[in-house]
């Protein structure tokens, strides 16, 4: 008998189907946000400078994100109420694909891609394998509100770069111990889940074909 996915809510064990009827009930609410560069990934700010944060964009009650993203970063975020979802995909233990755009100063060659393929070490830590290519084209991004900073007569390059981990500032590391520093990171994936129909500051609803998914991450 094939073993059913099963989601754990207040100590009963619920079935897909179960979480789908919740869902439409309202019991679960599944957000995508595209977060904006200079944007905190929390609904507030303790700091003296008040910087822009999640509340700023987003006024569904009860939501909560899933992972985050840096101050200076942009990209999908997943925001739910659904804490067990939240823990599948924030523990390292259930790993799951992220995939960023990522711009960086000058020409990465063959063996830093390499690298960046095999894991490199970052404060006695090994990162997992990842995906990277060299992109021959400039992504579709629209462009950012504060300027990149670019050196004249110095090259810069595209890479998409998919991780199964999410590290603190793993992907700036990654690059700059490579030798080849992030000036833009946006990140345009989380599984199955993409920008696609987003601009800066927008989010929308999940539907129930993209939460099911999700549900069997696990």
């Amino acid at each position: 008998m094939p073993r059913r996915n099963l989601v754990t809510v207040r100590r009963k064990f619920l079935s897909e189907q179960k979480v789908s009827t919740l869902w439409q009930m309202g019991k679960y609410k599944y957000i995508l946000f595209y977060k904006p560069y200079g944007v905190l990934s929390q609904f507030t700010d303790n700091s003296e400078t008040k910087r822009s944060t999640l509340k700023d964009y987003i006024l569904v009650p009860g939501v909560y994100p899933v992972g985050r993203l840096d101050w200076d970063s942009e990209g999908l975020m997943l925001l739910t109420n659904h804490g067990q979802l939240q823990h599948w995909l924030s523990h390292p233990r259930f790993r799951h694909k992220r995939t960023y755009w990522v711009q960086v100063e000058r020409i990465p060659d063959a063996d830093a891609l390499s690298q960046l393929q095999q894991g490199v070490v970052i404060e006695n830590y090994r990162t997992q394998p990842a995906e990277v290519q060299l992109l021959d084209y400039e992504p579709p991004l629209p462009p950012r509100t504060h300027p990149i900073r670019f050196r004249k007569n110095v090259p810069c390059a595209w890479l998409e770069l998919t991780l199964t981990e999410g590290r603190n500032r793993q992907v700036r590391r990654m690059t700059a111990k490579v030798g080849y520093p992030t000036l833009r990171l946006v990140r345009v994936k989380i599984a199955h889940l993409d920008l696609e129909g987003l601009q800066p500051g927008e989010w929308r609803n999940l539907t129930p074909e993209e939460i099911k998914p999700l549900l069997s991450l696990k």
